[in-house]
This record gives C-alpha cells, structure tokens and sequence, in this order.
C-alpha cells in the first residue's frame, strides 16, 4: 500500500465514523438549496430549509438503496461483478445502465434487479403505507420515486397527481445523486 492510500484510508475512517460527513451533506445541501431558492425567484412555499430536506432525504434514501442491495449480496459471497450490477438498481434505466458499464457490472444484470425493485416498490406500497400509518400521497409518492424508479412513479400517478409529482421528484433526485457519486464512492 502507498502512502497516498494510507493517507486516504484514514481520510475515509475520519468522515465515516464521525460527524463530519453529515455536517457537510446537510450544508452542501442548504447551500444548494439557497442557490436553488434564489433561481426559482424566492418562493415563499418553497424555503430553502425545506428544500435541502428534500435532498437530504434524496441523498439518504439513494445511499441505503445502495447499501442494502450491495451488503446483502456481499455476505452472499457475490463477486464485484454482481456488486456492481446490483448497486445502482434504484435508479431510471437509462442512468443505471451507464452507471452500471462504468463500474464493470452487468447491465442485463442491473436490468433484472431494476424490474425486479420497481415491481416489488409497486406492488407492496399501499400494504407499506397502511402498516406505517402514512396516508400523506406527498410521502408514498416520494418513497415510490426514490425506491420504484419509474415504475413506482407510474404507479404513484395511479395513486393520485401529487403523489405522481412527488415521485418523479424522488425519482429525479436519487438519479442525479446516485450518477454523481456512485461512480467515486463504490470503489470504497
């Protein structure tokens, strides 16, 4: 091992294990959102607080959906072939299919579990939102663009317009996030 790569192993440890990364998520995501607030030209509906929730929620959601997918193949013993194919599963097909050549994976791979995540996201929303007591259509459409891709966001549009709304924005928002950094933080 070089010592660059000690010296970023240790980086990693310290981001990881402390506060660190969270305090520089949340400002990341307030300073965008006040980017964002001022483009849009100050909505009072749309503070820039509850806009970088949105994307903190974004961020958080497509991360677990990564995590998930990735640590139970792991313990599996799956290869870093399926690893790969498996990691961007929670997005639109066209953004995990690059996703998933650039990391070596599989895309007919990737393909089967993307299907497989956007039924299953579909199927099992309204039994999901009875048992957590949400009758919010903002927040089961949020959870189906983010989880479903856009299956779950066709299905929210059956649920109601809002939900369909909601959805593609969770959908837009893991897709950005999970092309953005996926690529740099899967090596890890």
């Amino acid at each position: 091992m070089t010592e660059f790569d000690g010296r970023m192993q240790e980086l990693l440890l310290v981001w990881t294990t402390g506060p660190m990364l969270s305090i520089a998520l949340t400002l990341a995501a307030f300073m965008a959102a006040n980017w964002l607030f001022a483009k849009v030209g100050r909505p009072l509906w749309m503070p820039p607080v509850l806009m970088a929730a949105v994307i903190l929620a974004g961020a958080v959601a497509a991360s677990l959906a990564v995590v998930y997918a990735v640590g139970i193949a792991w313990l599996m013993g799956a290869p870093l072939s399926i690893l790969a194919s498996l990691a961007p599963k929670s997005v639109t097909a066209p953004i995990a299919m690059g996703i998933a050549e650039q990391l070596g994976g599989s895309v007919a791979l990737t393909l089967g579990g993307l299907l497989i995540t956007g039924v299953l996201a579909s199927v099992f929303v309204d039994w999901g939102a009875k048992w957590m007591k949400i009758s919010d259509d903002r927040m089961v459409g949020f959870a189906l663009g983010l989880n479903g891709h856009a299956i779950g966001t066709a299905r929210a549009f059956e649920i109601s317009p809002t939900a369909g709304a909601f959805a593609s924005l969770g959908m837009g928002l893991t897709g950005v996030f999970t092309a953005l950094f996926l690529p740099f933080v899967f090596p890890f």
